[in-house]
Protein backbone atom coordinates (compact mmCIF):
# COMPACT_ATOMS: atom_id res chain seq x y z
CA UNK A 1 0.00 0.00 0.00
CA UNK A 2 1.14 3.59 -1.44
CA UNK A 3 1.97 6.74 1.34
CA UNK A 4 -0.16 9.48 1.04
CA UNK A 5 1.23 12.24 -0.70
CA UNK A 6 1.32 13.94 3.28
CA UNK A 7 2.80 11.13 4.66
CA UNK A 8 6.58 11.54 6.25
CA UNK A 9 9.11 9.89 4.69
CA UNK A 10 12.00 7.57 6.07
CA UNK A 11 15.93 8.72 4.36
CA UNK A 12 15.50 5.82 2.91
CA UNK A 13 12.35 6.12 1.08
CA UNK A 14 13.43 10.19 0.83
CA UNK A 15 16.77 9.21 -0.75
CA UNK A 16 14.65 7.35 -4.04
CA UNK A 17 11.98 9.93 -4.27
CA UNK A 18 15.03 12.50 -4.73
CA UNK A 19 17.36 10.23 -6.94
CA UNK A 20 19.78 10.89 -4.28
CA UNK A 21 22.01 8.66 -1.71
CA UNK A 22 21.37 8.75 1.66
CA UNK A 23 24.81 10.24 2.72
CA UNK A 24 24.50 12.71 -0.08
CA UNK A 25 21.01 13.94 2.18
CA UNK A 26 23.12 14.05 5.30
CA UNK A 27 25.24 16.06 3.79
CA UNK A 28 23.16 18.42 2.46
CA UNK A 29 21.92 18.78 6.02
CA UNK A 30 25.55 20.22 7.00
CA UNK A 31 26.10 22.32 3.88
CA UNK A 32 22.38 23.84 3.97
CA UNK A 33 20.31 25.37 6.95
CA UNK A 34 17.11 24.99 5.23
CA UNK A 35 17.46 21.44 4.56
CA UNK A 36 16.18 20.01 7.99
CA UNK A 37 14.16 16.77 8.37
CA UNK A 38 12.46 15.93 11.98
CA UNK A 39 14.81 13.46 14.01
CA UNK A 40 13.10 11.63 16.26
CA UNK A 41 14.78 9.47 19.11
CA UNK A 42 18.09 7.66 17.95
CA UNK A 43 18.40 10.65 15.28
CA UNK A 44 15.96 8.75 12.95
CA UNK A 45 15.04 11.25 10.70
CA UNK A 46 12.02 11.92 9.13
CA UNK A 47 10.96 14.06 6.10
CA UNK A 48 7.94 15.95 5.23
CA UNK A 49 6.54 17.08 1.87
CA UNK A 50 8.33 20.65 1.64
CA UNK A 51 11.20 18.51 2.85
CA UNK A 52 11.13 16.36 -0.31
CA UNK A 53 10.31 19.45 -2.10
CA UNK A 54 13.80 21.03 -1.05
CA UNK A 55 15.77 18.10 -1.06
CA UNK A 56 14.64 18.09 -5.17
CA UNK A 57 15.41 21.91 -5.69
CA UNK A 58 18.75 21.40 -3.96
CA UNK A 59 19.77 18.57 -6.30
CA UNK A 60 18.56 20.03 -9.53
CA UNK A 61 20.72 23.00 -8.55
CA UNK A 62 23.43 21.26 -8.11
CA UNK A 63 23.39 18.53 -10.52
CA UNK A 64 21.31 19.87 -13.21
CA UNK A 65 21.51 23.88 -13.05
CA UNK A 66 25.32 23.51 -12.27
CA UNK A 67 25.32 25.68 -9.29
CA UNK A 68 27.70 25.12 -6.65
CA UNK A 69 26.87 24.90 -3.02
CA UNK A 70 27.94 28.44 -2.19
CA UNK A 71 25.68 29.45 -5.10
CA UNK A 72 22.43 27.82 -3.94
CA UNK A 73 23.31 28.96 -0.36
CA UNK A 74 23.44 32.95 -1.73
CA UNK A 75 20.42 31.97 -3.58
CA UNK A 76 18.76 30.83 -0.50
CA UNK A 77 20.16 34.05 1.46
CA UNK A 78 18.77 36.13 -1.41
CA UNK A 79 15.35 35.06 -2.43
CA UNK A 80 14.30 32.78 0.23
CA UNK A 81 12.86 29.31 0.66
CA UNK A 82 10.38 29.69 -1.31
CA UNK A 83 12.30 30.43 -4.58
CA UNK A 84 14.49 27.70 -3.94
CA UNK A 85 11.60 25.52 -3.15
CA UNK A 86 10.14 26.57 -6.84
CA UNK A 87 13.23 23.98 -8.62
CA UNK A 88 11.66 21.12 -6.62
CA UNK A 89 8.05 21.91 -6.80
CA UNK A 90 7.63 24.24 -10.51
CA UNK A 91 3.42 23.10 -10.05
CA UNK A 92 3.57 24.98 -6.37
CA UNK A 93 1.48 22.28 -5.13
CA UNK A 94 3.05 21.79 -1.63
CA UNK A 95 2.52 24.91 1.04
CA UNK A 96 5.15 26.08 2.67
CA UNK A 97 3.02 27.81 5.10
CA UNK A 98 2.16 26.63 8.45
CA UNK A 99 -1.84 24.45 8.54
CA UNK A 100 -4.26 26.85 9.10
CA UNK A 101 -2.34 29.46 8.07
CA UNK A 102 -3.48 32.42 5.68
CA UNK A 103 -0.78 32.74 3.15
CA UNK A 104 1.82 35.89 3.58
CA UNK A 105 2.12 38.02 0.84
CA UNK A 106 5.62 38.08 -0.85
CA UNK A 107 7.53 41.17 -1.59
CA UNK A 108 7.21 40.17 -5.17
CA UNK A 109 6.45 42.98 -7.71
CA UNK A 110 2.48 43.21 -8.71
CA UNK A 111 1.19 41.24 -11.28
CA UNK A 112 0.90 42.56 -14.46
CA UNK A 113 -2.74 44.41 -15.90
CA UNK A 114 -4.54 42.48 -18.10
CA UNK A 115 -3.28 43.50 -20.94
CA UNK A 116 -0.29 42.18 -20.31
CA UNK A 117 -1.52 38.49 -19.63
CA UNK A 118 0.21 35.78 -21.18
CA UNK A 119 -0.58 34.80 -24.76
CA UNK A 120 -3.08 32.30 -25.23
CA UNK A 121 -2.56 28.80 -24.85
CA UNK A 122 0.43 29.28 -22.51
CA UNK A 123 -0.10 28.08 -19.07
CA UNK A 124 0.97 29.78 -15.71
CA UNK A 125 2.69 26.61 -14.73
CA UNK A 126 5.00 26.29 -17.93
CA UNK A 127 5.57 30.26 -17.15
CA UNK A 128 6.49 29.65 -13.63
CA UNK A 129 9.05 26.94 -14.93
CA UNK A 130 10.72 29.64 -17.02
CA UNK A 131 10.75 32.26 -14.09
CA UNK A 132 12.70 29.30 -12.53
CA UNK A 133 15.13 28.35 -15.34
CA UNK A 134 15.36 32.68 -15.98
CA UNK A 135 16.32 32.81 -12.04
CA UNK A 136 19.02 29.74 -11.82
CA UNK A 137 20.34 31.49 -15.17
CA UNK A 138 21.26 34.79 -13.28
CA UNK A 139 21.89 32.82 -10.33
CA UNK A 140 24.66 31.24 -12.36
CA UNK A 141 25.60 34.73 -14.04
CA UNK A 142 26.12 36.49 -10.55
CA UNK A 143 28.40 33.01 -9.27
CA UNK A 144 30.33 33.12 -12.77
CA UNK A 145 30.82 37.07 -12.03
CA UNK A 146 32.02 36.84 -8.38
CA UNK A 147 34.30 34.37 -9.33
CA UNK A 148 35.99 35.94 -12.09
CA UNK A 149 35.72 39.32 -9.77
Amino acid sequence: MAKSANAFRTISEAADEVGAPQHVLRFWETKFTFVSPLKRAGGRRFYRPQDLVVLKAVKRLLHDEGLTIKGVQRLYKEQGIKRIAAWGDPDGLVSFEPEGATPVAESAPAPAPAAASAPAGVSSVRLRQVLAELEGARARLEATLSRSA
